[in-house]
């Protein structure tokens, strides 16, 4: 069974990956928007093409993406978009560096980091206990 795509939760995923909240994406996209549009937008399982294509633009992602998401290529089609060092100008004339890998890079080192603590921690407690049961 084929998975339905889901229009408005992609722009929402690649919205969220590249770290554009509602309010800046509604400001890209004019003044006829807002961040309540931009939600209502969000929940939409189809967007107009017209409309589809501005988002592409404003967020620098293939229109396909929106219309094709598909998990296993998420990372693939935002490495292939923003190269190291890409700028996203999100209109207001702030300019951000956008690297969502290293991201991802970033937050797995962290986990790994957490958990040899975790072991760590259990290893010193084991031994305690160790230490405590071989005294009796």
């Amino acid at each position: 069974m084929e998975q339905k795509i889901h229009q408005g939760r992609n722009v929402k995923r690649f919205r969220e990956m590249l770290g554009i909240k509602q309010e800046a994406l509604a400001f890209d996209l004019g003044e006829d928007w807002n961040q309540k549009k931009i939600s209502l937008l969000e929940q939409k399982d189809v967007i107009e093409d017209p409309l589809l294509k501005k988002i592409s633009e404003v967020l620098k992602i293939p229109v396909e993406a929106f219309q094709n998401f598909d998990e296993e290529q998420a990372v693939n089609i935002i490495s292939n978009t923003f190269d190291n060092g890409a700028f996203l100008n999100t209109g207001n004339s702030a300019t951000f560096n956008v690297n969502p890998i290293e991201k991802l890079i970033q937050l797995h080192e962290e986990k790994i980091a957490l958990y040899e603590r975790m072991l760590k921690e259990k290893d010193e407690m084991m031994a305690r206990l160790e230490r405590i049961v071989g005294s009796r």
